[in-house]
């Protein structure tokens, strides 16, 4: 689906450490500039925020134990921390979530001080995320590990299992077991400090354990740990990081310049209809049967291809993406048919009603193939949602909505000749074969923002 993931390892100096760690880690050498945030038991430098689960050192280890009917529990550091890489290791009985809270803060004004920060999950379920970073009480999942199965199938249930995190400027990367997991690339949050959580459970699951030993810290002499993981999540509006250019992404839109899109059948950018502001490419709302600054495309054409982008919806909002656009493709002057990634306020909007078995709801292929809903995370009005579209040399296409694969299909397929026959574009001849088309973003007459629009072009093997 991406990139083969290449094992690329913490520097040799620390590999000491993390092959000992997994067998069971003896006290650091303190020359080596590790140090142990358990050696002066929990009453010195520790603090319990939160619920009510109950937290023990047992030997050298921390077992932190659900207790039900309260919240979420964080045996937290009380110093702060900015740049470091942190090593422990963890074991969790089956059914019980747990994480590693880093960059974390508990203030009063912010919900009464519930914490919240980076979280290193912990996930012993059938999906296996451990090693994904979640946003606790705040943005939710920023790298699930869909966006990386390999890094999903390093974890070991019922065994003690080891994670690396490496937090240095804006990049945090982890580790599971040795096998890359996640490289987030974040300014949210500079400094805060590490904790150990237990999760709020049901009455079933109370007494359920999570144990956490070998906690060791390093904020000195701190190096970059490889760049070679399977995808980036790099949240910063409108750029690109070091590791995205080397992958062959490019900038779409830089949140000044519209260089690389003009209007649909037209040779320039729309003098109205669009704006930017605030580093975003804004089509903006019309009255019903107004005029319209219509569709924009890039000016650039794509077979095979990978879009990220992120999109801002208005309430009841109607938009799409299209994709693989042939302008002159059997429409009327100003129209445009290709295959559309639906841009739908679901909720709200009349449309996601219409079509057949959902298929003109948020994430679909527009009339044709509707999006999977169960498990997707939806970000309503006013916030940002991602959108991801890899077509593929071999007629495979996946759609994806904030790091969700929320639909995949064959452009080659029965499945979607059938589809296509049930639809309003049953009368187009040749519709869906284009070998190479543009990118187009959709004036339905809402107010829609975007930013972050990034393409890369893909080879027969990916």
């Amino acid at each position: 689906m991406h990139l083969a993931p290449a094992l690329t390892l913490p520097p040799v100096g620390l590999l000491v450490l993390l092959g000992a760690a997994t067998a069971g880690l003896a006290q650091p050498d303190p020359d080596s500039g590790w140090v142990d945030l358990t050696a002066g038991g929990l009453e010195q430098g520790w603090r319990q925020l939160g619920g009510a689960a109950k937290y023990v050192l047992d030997g050298d280890t921390v077992v932190g134990t659900a207790v039900i009917e309260t919240p979420n529990s964080f045996l937290a550091t009380t110093e702060e921390y900015g740049d470091f890489a942190l090593q422990l290791e963890f074991k969790v009985d089956d059914g019980l979530n747990a994480g590693i809270q880093i960059r974390s803060h508990s203030d009063p004004d912010y919900w009464n001080g519930v914490v919240h920060g980076y979280q290193v999950e912990i996930d012993p379920s059938e999906r296996a995320w451990s090693g994904g970073i979640y946003d606790e009480a705040r943005r939710g999942w920023l790298f699930p590990l869909t966006l990386n199965p390999a890094a999903s199938q390093a974890f070991r249930q019922g065994d003690w299992n080891h994670v690396y995190i490496e937090a240095i400027g804006s990049e945090i990367r982890t580790w599971l077991n040795n096998v890359p997991a996640t490289f987030l690339i974040d300014e949210m949050t500079p400094r805060g400090f590490i904790a150990l959580q237990v999760h709020s459970v049901g009455p079933e699951q109370g007494g359920l354990q999570v144990r956490y030993r070998n906690v060791l810290l390093r904020t000195e002499d701190l190096t970059p740990s490889g760049r070679a993981f399977p995808f980036v999540v790099d949240t910063r509006p409108n750029q690109l990081s070091e590791t995205e250019v080397a992958l062959g992404w490019e900038l779409l839109f830089d949140g000044e310049s519209t260089e690389a899109w003009r209007g649909a059948h037209r040779e320039h950018f729309p003098n109205t209809g669009w704006e930017v502001r605030d580093g975003e490419l804004t089509v903006l709302a019309s009255e019903p049967g107004g005029p319209r600054g219509g569709g924009i495309v890039t000016r650039e054409t794509f077979s095979a291809f990978e879009l990220q982008l992120e999109f801002r919806m208005t309430e009841a909002a109607n938009s799409g993406i299209k994709y693989l656009v042939t302008e002159g493709y059997g429409s009327a002057p100003g129209t445009v048919v290709a295959f559309e990634y639906q841009i739908l306020d679901d909720a709200r909007h009349a449309d996601a009603e219409a079509g057949r078995d959902g298929n003109r709801t948020l994430a679909s292929l527009y009339d044709l193939l509707p999006a999977v809903k169960q498990g997707r995370f939806v970000h309503g009005p006013g916030r940002y949602n991602h959108a991801r579209i890899v077509v593929r040399a071999n007629g495979t296409v996946e759609h994806w909505l904030n790091h969700q694969l929320v639909l995949a299909f064959d452009r080659n397929s029965a499945e979607l000749d059938e589809a296509i026959a049930l639809s309003k574009f049953a009368d187009r001849d040749g519709f869906g074969k284009w070998p190479e088309g543009r990118i187009l973003l959709q004036d339905h007459g809402d107010e829609v923002a975007f930013r972050s629009i990034k393409v890369r072009r893909l080879d027969g093997a990916e």
